[in-house]
């Protein structure tokens, strides 16, 4: 095998808790997380040179060691003492900084494909090992489908997929850090919290208005008070058809869940034409676990 083609795809958080503060700066959390199918393509060619070059369809995206690709690359390169060069490009349409895990769910195709690119052995649990150290979503993103994520992200449950429906993935034009968000949560303050035993309930019956009318991110207190632009769509979105909406991660896209590919298009060109956003996208539920869409 030359080269490989895998799709990264983007996640979104049904429930998302703050538990706790650490004393190494991160968070307990307690999170539903799920796959969608809005997804970057990364292909990664075997050169018989020692360089590994990384290209890309967005001039902005760094391409030397401050992309996470990149790093994940070098790092396999070196442990595994891999004698070839790799070419690298990104396709990008996960939209950044917006709390849909693009940068992790980059790193963890990268990984995977590297791995079967070049025969390594390497198996499912320690690539999981690995890609914690790139970040706390990263082994979420290696797995995908439908999770209970725990601790800083990293402990992973499976949960039963999610249901048949059709998201509707809102990015307004701010980009959020998530430091800042997490930094700026007063968890005394906090006044709802994810119910995530109804919500597991909901994805065992396949309920998809239950699963709709229980999504809660604690992150919203801070972010919409930050950013008013997300709460103006959430409120778009139900106003529009969505049988539930919620900001994914720490902001600053949202996503609205319906029942109908026609409901999500109707409430597409009603955000655009109310809200004067651009970047919006109709995506599904991806529920293969433990596998990746490789196109040979």
């Amino acid at each position: 095998m030359k080269n490989i083609r895998l799709l990264a795809m983007a996640k979104i958080n049904l429930a998302l808790d703050v538990i706790e503060r650490l004393d190494n700066g991160y968070h307990n959390l307690e999170m539903i997380m799920q796959s969608v199918t809005l997804a970057d393509t990364i292909q990664i060619r075997k050169t018989f040179g020692n360089d590994i070059t990384l290209s890309t369809n967005m001039h902005w995206l760094p391409i030397d060691e401050k992309n996470l690709v990149y790093k994940a690359a070098d790092f396999l390169k070196r442990e595994y003492k891999i004698k070839y060069g790799m070419d690298i490009y990104i396709n990008k349409k996960i939209p950044m900084c917006a709390g849909l895990a693009g940068g992790s769910t980059d790193c963890a195709a990268t990984l995977v494909g590297i791995r079967n690119l070049f025969g390594l052995k390497v198996s499912n649990n320690k690539l999981l090992e690995i890609g914690k150290e790139f970040g706390a979503d990263v082994p979420f993103c290696i797995k995908r489908g439908t999770y209970l994520a725990e601790g800083i992200g990293e402990k992973l449950s499976p949960l039963p997929q999610m249901p048949h429906c059709y998201i509707l993935i809102v990015k307004p034009s701010v980009s959020i850090s998530t430091g800042e968000i997490f930094q700026s949560l007063d968890l005394s303050k906090i006044k709802e919290r994810p119910d995530i035993e109804k919500l597991t309930y909901y994805l065992k019956n396949q309920n998809i208005e239950g699963i709709a009318t229980n999504l809660c991110n604690v992150l919203e207190i801070v972010s919409i008070q930050k950013y008013p632009i997300i709460k103006d769509i959430k409120e778009s979105m139900l106003e529009s058809g969505a049988l539930g909406s919620l900001m994914s991660g720490s902001g600053s896209a949202v996503f609205g869940i319906y029942k109908s590919k026609k409901q999500a298009i109707n409430s597409k060109n009603f955000l655009h034409k109310k809200l004067n956003i651009n970047e919006i996208y109709i995506t599904k539920p991806f529920n293969v676990y433990n596998g990746y869409e490789v196109q040979q």
